[in-house]
C-alpha cells in the first residue's frame, strides 16, 4: 500500500453531536471478500460510513440499511462476493465508553459529550468513529500514563505514533507539549479518523497523520517513538536496527510471553528498560531510553 496523507471527510450521515448519545443510532456492516478500492466509495451513498481494510476484506460501514448500495457495487465489480452483514447499536460496536472518563491528567470525551475545562486537566476530544480505540483499552490507559512520565523526565520534542488508530496517543503527545507529533497507521480509515480527531482538538499543524506501514516511517531521530502494535512488527523494527536513533521508545499492546522477547531485544539495541506498566499482568507496556543518548 502507498504512502500517502489522506483529508479529513465529515460524517454525512453523522448526528449533531450537541445532546446526543452517539454519532450513529446503528451501524450496518457489510463484509466482502476482496478490497474494495477507494474510487468506488463514490456511488455508496450518503448513508455510508468507510471501509475497514482486514488483509483481502473489506468491511464496509453504513448508518443505515444498505444492500441496494452494496448490491450494486457487486455488479460492478465480480471480484468482490458478500460474504455476511452484521448489524449493531452504536453502543454496543465500541463496548460501551460513550462517556468522558480520566487517566490521570487527561479528561477524555467525545465530542458529543461535554468536556470539563477543570485547572490541571488536560481535556482530549475523542471521536472513535467506527474505529477501535475510544481509549479504554488499558494499553492505551498505561501508554498514556508512560506518556506523562516521559514528559516529566524530559520534554517529548518530536514524536512517531506507529499505528496511532484513532490518535489518541498522538493527541496526549502533543497536549503534553511535543513540539511536533508524525501519526501513521496502515488501514485508511483510522487515518482518516485521527485527521478528524486533530481537527477537533485543533492541532492541525502540531500533528501529521499518514498512511502506510509502520517500518516505512522509522527513519531520522525522533525523540520518542511510540508503538502500540502487533509485537511481531515492533520485533521486526527493532531487529532492523531501524529504533537506533531514537532517544526513547513506548512499546505496548505486549502479552505476558512477549515482554520479556522485547526487553531483551531493547537491550541489544542499546536501549535501557526505565519504566514498565502492566495491566493485571496480562498486557504490558514498557519505556525505554537509548543509553547512547
Amino acid at each position: 500500500m502507498g504512502v500517502c496523507a489522506l483529508s479529513v471527510e465529515s460524517g454525512k450521515d453523522r448526528k449533531e453531536p450537541a445532546g446526543s448519545c452517539g454519532p450513529y443510532d446503528h451501524l450496518y456492516i457489510y463484509l466482502l471478500n476482496g478490497l474494495l478500492r477507494e474510487k468506488e466509495e463514490a456511488c455508496l451513498g450518503d448513508s455510508f460510513i468507510g471501509n475497514w481494510v482486514e488483509a483481502d476484506s473489506s468491511f464496509l460501514f453504513f448508518s443505515r440499511p444498505s444492500e441496494d448500495a452494496v448490491g450494486r457495487i457487486l455488479e460492478k465489480n465480480r471480484k468482490l462476493e458478500l460474504v455476511d452483514n452484521y448489524r449493531f447499536s452504536y453502543e454496543e460496536w465500541q463496548g460501551g465508553g460513550l462517556d468522558r472518563f480520566e487517566v490521570d491528567l487527561f479528561s477524555i470525551a467525545p465530542p458529543w459529550i461535554e468536556n470539563g475545562r477543570n485547572q490541571g486537566v488536560l481535556p482530549i476530544v475523542l471521536d472513535p468513529g467506527v474505529v477501535f480505540g475510544n481509549g479504554l483499552h488499558p494499553t492505551t490507559r498505561d501508554c498514556l500514563r508512560a506518556l506523562i512520565f516521559a514528559q516529566k523526565r524530559e520534554p517529548l520534542g518530536k514524536v512517531l505514533d506507529l499505528g496511532t488508530g484513532t490518535g489518541i496517543l498522538a493527541l496526549a503527545a502533543a497536549l503534553l507539549g511535543a513540539e511536533h507529533v508524525v501519526a501513521v497507521d496502515l488501514n485508511p480509515l483510522c487515518v482518516k479518523t485521527a485527521l478528524q480527531n486533530v481537527r477537533w482538538n485543533q492541532l492541525t499543524g502540531v500533528i501529521d497523520v499518514f498512511q502506510g506501514p509502520a517500518e516505512r516511517f522509522v527513519r531520522g531521530s525522533p525523540d520518542l517513538i511510540a508503538a502500540n502494535i502487533h509485537c511481531e512488527v515492533v520485533e521486526e523494527i527493532l531487529n532492523s536496527g531501524a529504533f537506533a536513533a531514537s532517544k526513547r521508545v513506548l512499546l505496548s499492546g505486549l502479552m505476558r510471553s512477549e515482554v520479556r522477547k522485547v526487553k531483551a531485544i531493547l537491550e541489544n539495541c542499546g536501549f535501557d528498560v526505565v519504566r514498565q506498566w502492566d495491566h493485571e499482568m496480562t498486557w504490558h507496556t514498557v519505556l525505554a531510553c537509548n543509553i547512547a543518548e
